[in-house]
């Protein structure tokens, strides 16, 4: 795939991040995590695990995932008919480093019961530590890699890693143990709901990859989705953060030419994939648990308008599911 994409080699996500690392390390109590360090040094950041979590770790950390290159704020909206009390709201100028060469969640890291010493562990690495090893192929296609000698990454797990995860990240970051943070956010946890919730950008950006869209195209990038509270079970949990995106999820995007602006708004929306419509926890059970047997085209957020700044005509495609929100979030008050 040809891209005109072209990072600026000055830019770097971990150096950009770091001032928000040790702003999550340094407020550790305000924040309800819990810090811990490996006999080497490493940082682990516990933010739902055991420790408590809050919603203000949860977006502490969703900044830190678009490597200190996107803003996210909690709004909350009482109007006559809102979607939802809360939101999350995103922005980002430099879309394509923030959300893919940052955010998404494209590192697998895995050990076997036999590396653990107990059971097997498996997680997707997101955040700028990502840019330091670029085990991914995207990253061949972005032209891009990080050199800073310190680095941070995420894990959405509900465990903390092992130490034979910790040394290949280590290893393959080319990182000096006490130069490297890891924070830990469960899927059910607040933090965790937060920080997923704050991918809506990303996951327009992703599909737009997967679409085949020349990502030098992608000017800027905003988004909000509604802030559910997490459920205690793992796959509600799960299927609550992706639907708060996939029928609720709404982004703005700038591209250059008018072409593109048309296409995305045509095709970005998660309404054009063969499994919508369903809640998501619903649609991943009935492929036994296999993500990869979803369509992809689902990943995507409800609702998007594609602005150009060939013609200043702005294209909008999809729309929320409100009543599939409510009948997933909302209790029986009787």
């Amino acid at each position: 795939m040809t891209s005109t994409f072209q990072a600026d080699a000055a830019l770097s996500v971990n150096a950009s991040s770091e001032r928000l690392v040790a702003r999550l390390i340094d407020d550790a109590a305000r924040l309800h995590v819990d810090i811990t360090r490996t006999d080497g040094g490493t940082v682990i950041v516990d933010a739902g695990v055991n420790a408590k979590g809050s919603a203000d770790a949860g977006m502490l950390i969703a900044r830190i995932c678009m490597g200190g290159f996107g803003r996210v704020a909690r709004r909350v909206a009482f109007d006559d008919a809102p979607l939802w009390p809360s939101f999350i709201e995103v922005h980002t100028s430099n879309p394509v480093l923030a959300c893919l060469a940052s955010q998404y969640a494209g590192w697998s890291l895995s050990a076997t019961k036999e590396q653990t010493g107990g059971k097997k562990f498996f997680s997707l690495g997101s955040g700028p530590a990502r840019a330091l090893a670029c085990k991914e192929p995207l990253f061949g296609e972005l032209g891009y890699r990080d050199r800073h000698d310190r680095g941070a990454l995420v894990m959405e797990v509900d465990r903390l890693p092992p130490q034979v995860v910790i040394d290949k990240v280590l290893n393959d970051c080319g990182l000096d143990a006490q130069n490297l943070v890891i924070a830990v956010t469960p899927t059910h946890s607040v933090a965790g709901t937060v920080q997923v919730v704050a991918r809506v950008v990303e996951v327009a950006l992703h599909k737009t990859h997967v679409l085949g869209v020349d990502l030098g195209e992608i000017v800027e990038g905003s988004g909000s989705a509604p802030l559910p509270p997490p459920a205690p079970d793992g796959i509600q949990a799960m299927g609550r953060t992706n639907d708060a995106i996939l029928y609720g999820g709404r982004v703005h995007l700038t591209v250059r030419s008018d072409a593109v602006a048309k296409r995305l708004a045509a095709e970005l929306p998660s309404s054009n994939a063969r499994d919508y419509g369903r809640p998501f926890a619903d649609i991943f059970t009935s492929f036994n648990y296999d993500f990869y047997q979803i369509d992809p085209a689902l990943f995507a957020p409800a609702e998007v308008w594609v602005s150009s700044l060939e013609s200043g005509a702005t294209y909008h495609g999809g729309k929320v599911d409100k009543p599939l929100l409510d009948a997933q979030w909302l209790g029986d008050a009787s």
